[in-house]
């Protein structure tokens, strides 16, 4: 059981620069684990990163909140009419909402070792879909479009998320920030939204390095 486990966690990665071309192979064996994808667990880290940004700011005014005066607007018996208190009444216009949103937190939290673990799966379902693309580095020269969407044609990327290590090489980022469908995160903003909302992952060396690291 040991042999075979050993055999899932290690794969070969072609390695290209820039220009496409590929220039040697890297081992990945803490990202794309052989463990089972698990679509539940990664849903739920998705749906937890749309919740704890949404802002939750929705407020209306209840009937005693309202401006107005409080008296009865007539008497209980001998109208004829239904029988009402004041004007604050939600069925009223300019009356209070009832039950109206109020100002809260849509955020719930997930325990470190399962966001870890989603984010492993999320890493390892690119893996295993061919959709995974490791750089030797991800710098330019100048900061030029033109040359960022060369270098993404040669390499077939059209909707791409680039993970570079903890510091972005600024010219490479200024390049692709204009282009459609192109997102560019340092290693420490890794997510599990960002990387399934793009098709292909790209990870430089110093991220795949950087990765191991955090999770060994």
């Amino acid at each position: 059981m040991a042999e075979a486990s050993d055999e899932v966690k290690t794969m070969e990665v072609p390695v290209y620069n820039m220009q496409g071309k590929e220039v040697g192979n890297m081992p990945i064996d803490e990202i794309a684990l052989g463990e089972t994808v698990n679509p539940q667990l990664i849903k739920q880290a998705y749906v937890r990163y749309h919740a704890n940004r949404r802002q939750g700011s929705a407020r209306t005014l209840n009937r005693g909140q309202v401006q107005g005066s409080t008296r009865k607007i007539y008497k209980q018996k001998g109208t004829g009419r239904a029988r009402h208190s004041d004007k604050g009444a939600p069925q009223f216009r300019g009356g209070g909402k009832a039950f109206g949103p109020v100002v809260r937190s849509h955020a719930f939290g997930m325990q470190k070792k399962v966001r870890a673990l989603a984010l492993k799966l999320a890493l390892s379902s690119k893996a295993k879909s061919d959709n995974l693309v490791i750089l030797d580095e991800a710098k330019f020269a100048e900061p030029k479009t033109k040359a960022a969407k060369e270098a993404f044609a040669k390499l077939g990327l059209t909707s791409v998320l680039v993970v570079d290590g903890a510091e972005l090489d600024q010219n490479f980022a200024l390049a692709a920030r204009n282009l459609p469908n192109v997102d560019v995160l340092p290693v420490q903003g890794i997510n599990v939204y960002d990387i399934l909302r793009r098709e292909k992952l790209v990870l430089t060396k110093a991220a795949v390095e950087s990765l191991e690291a955090r999770f060994k």
